[in-house]
């Protein structure tokens, strides 16, 4: 584990190579444990004080002293080197890293679900007919929620730190084809089925194998289709 004051001197060296001929100031490095892998930097009383997620506590002195780069840029509007960008992407995007991370967050976090039951789809029905036509009855049932009020930016979303589907309550309205709703469940069932995957330091959620997989679906071009056409009822839903 490295120390927060062995830390603070990565801070100190990024300052002063990011705003030249002044002191560093007094910093105030800490871990702390966010839900998520977040970071902050901070001006109070002209004291700087930074906190670093928790689950840096084991990372290589290479990703802090990137880390450091990276907040005290942001902090001073000041550009940083790519290649510091890149190591500190590297890392947390490394198969172990990101397993501790989800971890934490599955710990920590929660996750507000309502019911899979809607006023016109029961979502726990609708998982289990495409588990059958599409995956051999292969798939375990994550946790299925419809959305505590409309969206229309996002019509599904699949939490792997929490083994949770949710579906935009918008998917519950009338006039919505069931085969849409279908087509958005699907697709979520697809990230459960396909994980990410990581290579040359990043992480790919719609690989080619998903994506060939998503347009098994049988209404595959009839559901874009209509989703693209009701785009703004979709925004009318999520503001009324």
């Amino acid at each position: 584990m490295l120390k927060p004051e062995t830390a603070k001197k990565f801070y100190v060296e990024a300052f002063k190579a990011l705003r030249k001929n002044h002191a560093a100031p007094e910093i105030v490095v800490e871990y702390y444990p966010y839900v998520n892998t977040n970071h902050t930097i901070r001006i109070r009383n002209e004291k700087i004080y930074v906190r670093i997620s928790d689950t840096f506590e084991n990372a290589p002195e290479s990703a802090h002293r990137a880390l450091a780069y990276i907040l005290v840029g942001k902090l001073l509007n000041k550009n940083i080197p790519s290649e510091l960008r890149n190591i500190y992407k590297r890392f947390v995007q490394e198969d172990s890293f990101a397993a501790l991370a989800l971890e934490k967050k599955r710990l920590r976090g929660t996750k507000r679900i309502t019911s899979p039951v809607g006023e016109r789809f029961d979502l726990e029905e609708v998982f289990r007919k495409l588990n059958a036509e599409y995956f051999d009855r292969d798939l375990e049932m994550p946790e299925l929620s419809w959305s505590e009020r409309p969206t229309f930016r996002r019509l599904g979303h699949h939490d792997e730190a929490h083994n949770t589907i949710i579906i935009s309550r918008s998917l519950d309205k009338r006039g919505v084809p069931e085969f849409v709703l279908e087509f958005v469940m699907y697709h979520e069932m697809l990230h459960v089925f396909h994980p990410p995957v990581y290579k040359n330091g990043r992480r790919h959620v719609h690989t080619p194998a998903f994506k060939a997989d998503e347009q098994r679906f049988l209404f595959y071009e009839e559901a874009e289709e209509w989703i693209a056409e009701n785009a703004g009822n979709f925004r009318k839903y999520a503001r009324s």
